[in-house]
């Protein structure tokens, strides 16, 4: 009589649903630690953070109260934004309270006028238009700027603020973006939107959006 040939561990239905057994609690756990390492990592800071130097991934909406600057960190690979000075926004220092007012008034203007048809922000939306991500940063914007001279103001985010109200009469794109009705407090809740986001650590995206380097070195240097 022949012998039984023992059965393969590869054919073992025992094997199959232990090992099954296995890897689904090891995915199980290793989600749960990634959901909050995540959680941990895009969680606003707060402005006592600021306040102490605290770098925090997406700082607080406070952060419109202070300069932003850009840089390379060769450890990483890619460039971060840096948070320096203090610096007035519309002319004003906005408490706790006032920022994130602001800030959620920015976040429903975005919403609400349905900017991602058209422009990016932090990887979601299209690309018809800039991507905004760091739109704060933009060279364009600067001190003496084009569109400061072109708006008549004397600051960044009141340049930003005009050409978000009449994006027709100060057009400088042949993609045109159409006068959207944004009113003057809209619009200065948007550009706080635009330089808290500038402020997150988004691991260098948008990829080589620093392409006029000594613009973003003088911007570095003044946010120290």
């Amino acid at each position: 009589m022949d012998e039984q040939q023992p059965n393969s561990v590869w054919t073992s239905n025992s094997f199959w649903k232990r090992s099954a057994g296995w890897v689904t609690g090891f995915a199980v756990v290793l989600l749960m630690f990634l959901t909050f390492d995540t959680m941990t990592q895009i969680t606003m800071g707060t402005d006592q953070d600021l306040k102490d130097g605290i770098t925090k991934r997406v700082p607080a909406a406070t952060v419109i109260n202070y300069q932003i600057g850009y840089k390379m960190d060769y450890s990483r690979g890619h460039e971060m934004p840096v948070i320096g000075k203090p610096e007035l926004f519309f002319g004003k220092t906005w408490s706790v309270k006032e920022a994130n007012q602001l800030l959620n008034l920015g976040k429903l203007t975005e919403q609400s006028k349905d900017c991602m048809n058209c422009h990016t922000l932090l990887g979601n939306g299209a690309y018809y238009a800039p991507d905004l991500t760091k739109a704060w940063l933009d060279p364009m914007w600067k001190k003496g700027g084009v569109m400061q001279l072109m708006t008549h103001t004397k600051t960044k985010e009141e340049a930003m603020a005009a050409f978000l109200q009449y994006p027709v009469k100060y057009a400088i794109h042949v993609r045109k973006m159409p006068n959207l009705k944004i009113t003057a407090k809209e619009a200065q809740g948007l550009v706080a939107l635009l330089k808290q986001m500038s402020s997150i650590d988004t691991n260098g995206f948008p990829r080589g959006f620093s392409r006029n380097v000594q613009d973003f070195k003088q911007g570095v240097s003044n946010a120290h």
